[in-house]
């Protein structure tokens, strides 16, 4: 049992390695194997040797397949060459198989040694992300070497015997186990390694051991297509015409797969080996074949899964790549822009509240239709911006991680209060048959139109960070709070004269004058965020020059 344990935790030390592998080049790389990904589409051998090398970089064939789900769900790559960009992923992880299996038992310590050393050193830098990297490497390395020496003795434990004596016969059956095994694992890199271990001290006979290696291919088609279950129409089918391919190689091989192990077991070569290189050699050929299908494929898959109309009144997060998240830079561009987005659906807001104002009660709940769109589209980019691993920002991402998060709670509260000024309004002075007079309803016209300016503005420094647009916007808060009060105190001066009209609607007047105050302060604070990291630019360059500060004082 214990060795079994030992055996378990090898394999989790694998994934692991590999999946800190992944992310430390996902994160110093990421935006640049996404560029590379996205410009190698025009010819099929370019996307191909481009899936090839992305997935040798990032050690998964999982983690390419996710990014170009995600290209082509969003529409920035066709069908046809995301399938050629897989189908040369899963050669990358092949290749990546027979690498690792190479005696690189000295490599180890020295890449862990020296990736900690980077990494604690400088956590938040490109230079630590690399350390990263070398971490995650040297744990695969170790991992493999722990994998051998805790499957030895394995091939001595009576039971363990009697679980593979399961898998003697049945292909079929062989090849499910593999892909089970391949899921289970999250990585088919993982499943054929430890095949090949199994094989290596005869726990596996050679012909289950292909029966195993062919059954993860198909599993990593199977994660695929779990990993895609939250996409739309465009991403399900990259997954789809994956999990094809591969099923299409499964059963072409797996009927002929007792004479090959018979052939090739004649090889002057170990059965471990010999289990990897079948391993390379039936992807790189499956693949290859299928490339000239890919448009084909294409087709089926689009004629099998339906493109599903997109409801008008359901808005759901158009930017918020999960694939991205492994690049925080990527990540939190992703995160502005939805930002954005709910800043327009905000501006649509205000637009529907001055109808409302000016009469049209209809429009009152295609107001609060959109608050909970803000709302939907807030909690998206809340929860987005969580899986970030904040600890690994350096400090310019992440006070943009604080930036995004601040101004979408600013514009969802906006949103509710614009939703409140709205019913209010409805309620209390359309229903009731009152109107405002014609001087209260100009000023509330007028501080509508500064809120629109004042949000549209805020919008473009929240994008830019421009310091100009800030003091203006710092300057346009004031100016409003200035005509606020303004008009506050005009009100009371129509009440003093006993106008009819404002004597009705008083109350929801300056009801509607303090939530405009409070609306454009959400959306103004956003102004001091930049000037306040202007600032503190200025004062790091005054103790950096003695002389700059000596005039300043002056």
């Amino acid at each position: 049992m214990l060795t079994l344990l030992h055996l378990l935790s090898a394999v989790a030390l694998l994934v692991w390695g590999t999946h800190i592998v992944r992310t430390g080049i996902m994160r110093v790389y990421g935006a640049r194997l996404r560029q590379v990904l996205s410009r190698s589409v025009e010819k099929k051998p370019m996307a191909f040797m481009a899936g090839i090398g992305v997935t040798a970089l990032v050690q998964s064939s999982n983690a390419t397949a996710m990014l170009v789900t995600s290209f082509v769900s969003q529409g920035l790559v066709a069908l046809a060459p995301a399938l050629v960009i897989i189908l040369g992923a899963d050669v990358g992880t092949a290749l990546m198989a027979r690498v690792l299996t190479f005696d690189l038992s000295w490599l180890s310590p020295l890449l862990i040694f020296g990736g900690v050393t980077l990494f604690l050193g400088r956590k938040q830098s490109r230079v630590g992300q690399i350390g990263r990297v070398f971490i995650g490497l040297g744990l695969i390395l170790l991992a493999l070497e722990l994998i051998v020496t805790a499957a030895t003795p394995i091939t001595q434990a009576n039971e363990v015997k009697v679980l593979f004596s399961s898998l003697t016969g049945d292909v079929v059956l062989d090849a499910i186990a593999g892909a089970i095994f391949a899921i289970v694992s999250y990585s088919s890199l993982a499943a054929v390694l430890l095949t090949a271990t199994l094989t290596s001290t005869g726990v596996i006979s050679f012909k289950v051991a292909l029966c195993l290696v062919i059954g993860a291919n198909l599993g990593s088609g199977l994660l695929a297509m779990i990993n895609a279950s939250g996409q739309n129409a465009g991403g399900k089918r990259v997954a789809l015409g994956s999990l094809l391919f591969k099923l299409i190689g499964c059963l072409v091989v797996l009927p002929a797969i007792s004479l090959l192990a018979s052939y090739l077991d004649r090889l002057p070569v170990s059965d471990a080996e010999l289990v990897i290189y079948f391993h390379v050699f039936y992807n790189l050929i499956r693949c290859l074949i299928m490339v000239p299908f890919a448009s084909p494929m294409a087709r089926l898959c689009s004629q099998w899964i339906s493109d599903t109309p997109a409801s008008d009144l359901v808005v759901r997060p158009r930017h918020l790549d999960t694939s991205a998240l492994d690049t925080p830079a990527l990540a939190l561009v992703n995160a502005a822009r939805e930002t954005l987005r709910m800043g327009d659906v905000v501006e649509s807001m205000l637009v529907l509240h001055a109808e409302v104002l000016h009469g049209e009660l209809n429009k009152d709940r295609e107001v609060r239709r959109l608050d909970d769109d803000v709302d939907v589209l807030y909690t998206a980019i809340k929860l987005y911006l969580a899986q970030m691993p904040k600890e690994d920002l350096d400090e310019a991402d992440s006070r943009r991680w604080g930036e995004i998060i601040e101004m979408a709670l600013n514009l969802e509260q906006a949103g509710d209060i614009i939703e409140r000024m709205t019913g209010d309004i409805a309620a209390k002075s359309l229903t009731a048959r009152r109107a405002f007079s014609p001087e209260g309803m100009k000023e509330l016209d007028i501080l509508h139109e500064q809120l629109v300016s004042n949000l549209r503005l805020s919008l473009s420094v929240f994008l830019s960070g421009d310091i100009t647009s800030a003091r203006r916007l710092r300057r346009a808060k004031h100016r409003f709070r200035i005509t606020d009060r303004r008009y506050a105190h005009a009100h009371v001066d129509r009440l003093h004269q006993q106008n009819v009209q404002s004597l009705e609607t008083s109350s929801l007047h300056l009801g509607l004058l303090g939530d405009m105050k409070r609306v454009n302060s959400l959306f103004c604070s956003v102004a001091y965020n930049a000037l306040q990291l202007d600032e503190d630019a200025d004062n790091m360059e005054e103790r950096d020059d003695p002389r700059k500060k000596e005039s300043v004082s002056n």
